[in-house]
């Protein structure tokens, strides 16, 4: 069996503020989606909740999820501070709620 490499795996799900007009939704899915042009991601994904199944254990109380898998900490920290990671952050975050983020490194 082959050995998987150690990544790190950033998930975040963003709750957004109720009663956001279709444009303002728009400007977020914009400047999330803006991220996938940092160089530090290895994979990256944004998507909703899929529509209520039959599992209960799935977790749908967020609007948006943001999957990023780096390299190594190294490639999350620089994603961290790269200035396209700080302007989504300065311009979108006026249309979230709650934010809850979920760091995981490959076992």
């Amino acid at each position: 069996m082959k050995a998987l490499e150690k990544k790190l795996v950033h998930v975040v799900n963003f709750t957004l503020k109720p009663g956001l007009s279709a444009e303002d939704r728009k400007r977020f899915e914009a400047g999330v989606s803006s991220l996938h042009t940092i160089d530090e991601i290895s994979i990256f994904n944004v998507g909703t909740p899929v529509p209520a199944g039959g599992d209960p254990n799935v977790v749908r109380n967020y609007d948006y999820c943001l999957l990023c898998i780096f390299t190594d900490m190294e490639a999350h920290d620089r994603y961290q501070v790269h200035p396209v990671h700080l302007n989504f952050i300065e311009q979108c975050k006026q249309y979230w709620e709650k934010v809850v983020a979920f760091d995981s490194e490959t076992i």
